[in-house]
C-alpha cells in the first residue's frame, strides 16, 4: 500500500443497503391508474416528475414529499375533476411507502461488517428525517456505524462538513451507492473515492450526473454487496 490510505468509508442508505425505489415506483403506478380514470394517460409520468423536481426546495426528498406531489399532479392533470376519495386513496399511497418493510439487499450486513473491520464507516442517507431514522433503526446496521448522518441533501458542501466532523480528509474517504448523483460525482468533486453499485430502477433525478474526466480512476463498480470489500481494497491499491 502507498502512503496513504482509505481510512473512512461512507454508506448509503436508500437502494444500497435495502430496498426503497421499487415501493415507490408501485405507488406510482397505483397513482397513474386513480388518474386514469379521468383522462388518458400520456404524460403523466413527466408531470409528476416535472412537479416532484420543482418542490424538493420545499418538500425535500421522500414520501411525504412525493404524495404531496402526487395530489398536486393529480389535480393538475384532471383539470380539478378529481374526487376527495381519489385523493384520500393517494395519501394512503404515501402512508404505505411509509410503512414498507425494510429488506436489506443480499450480503449487505456481512459487506458492511466486512469493511469495518479495517475502516472507520459512516451511514449517509438523504430524506425524511423520521422515515429514515424508522429504516436504520428497523435495518439492524446501526451498531456497525461510527456515525449516522440524515442529510436534505448530499452534495459537495454535506459531504465536506461530515469528514471535517470526523477528521477526515476528502483523499481518505470512499463512498459506496448506487446514485452517481448523491453518492459519487460530489465526492469524487472533493477528491475522494467511490464505489458505484447501480440499483435495478432509479429515480429519475438521480441519474442526472456528470462524472468528472478523472473518474475511471477514482471509482469501481460492483454488481453486488459482496464485491465491496475487493472494490474498496482495489481503491486502497490505486491510491
Amino acid at each position: 500500500m502507498n502512503r496513504q490510505h482509505l481510512r473512512l468509508i461512507g454508506f448509503d442508505g436508500d437502494d444500497t443497503l435495502w430496498k426503497s425505489e421499487d415501493y415507490y415506483r408501485d405507488a406510482q403506478a397505483q397513482f397513474e391508474r386513480i388518474v386514469a380514470q379521468y383522462v388518458d394517460l400520456n404524460d403523466a409520468h413527466d408531470r409528476l416528475y416535472d412537479i416532484e423536481k420543482r418542490n424538493i426546495a420545499l418538500f425535500g426528498y421522500g414520501a411525504k414529499g412525493m404524495t404531496l406531489s402526487m395530489i398536486e399532479a393529480a389535480v393538475a392533470i384532471t383539470d380539478a375533476r378529481i374526487s376527495a376519495t381519489d385523493l384520500h386513496r393517494i395519501v394512503e399511497l404515501g402512508k404505505t411507502v411509509l410503512r414498507h418493510p425494510v429488506d436489506l439487499l443480499p450480503g449487505v450486513r456481512e459487506a458492511v461488517a466486512a469493511i469495518a473491520q479495517d475502516h472507520d464507516i459512516v451511514l449517509i442517507t438523504k430524506g425524511d428525517l423520521f422515515h429514515q431514522e424508522a429504516k436504520v433503526r428497523q435495518s439492524g446496521l446501526s451498531d456497525l456505524f461510527r456515525r449516522i448522518e440524515i442529510v436534505s441533501e448530499k452534495d459537495a458542501a454535506t459531504y465536506a462538513r461530515v469528514l471535517g466532523e470526523c477528521g477526515a480528509t476528502p483523499a481518505q474517504f470512499a463512498m459506496i451507492g448506487n446514485s452517481l448523483r448523491s453518492d459519487i460525482v460530489p465526492v469524487l468533486e472533493l477528491g475522494g473515492w467511490g464505489v458505484h453499485m447501480p440499483y435495478h430502477v432509479t429515480w429519475t433525478h438521480e441519474t442526472e450526473a456528470t462524472l468528472p474526466a478523472d473518474a475511471a480512476a477514482r471509482m469501481r463498480s460492483a454488481s453486488t454487496a459482496s464485491e465491496w470489500p475487493a472494490a474498496i481494497a482495489a481503491l486502497n491499491d490505486a491510491m
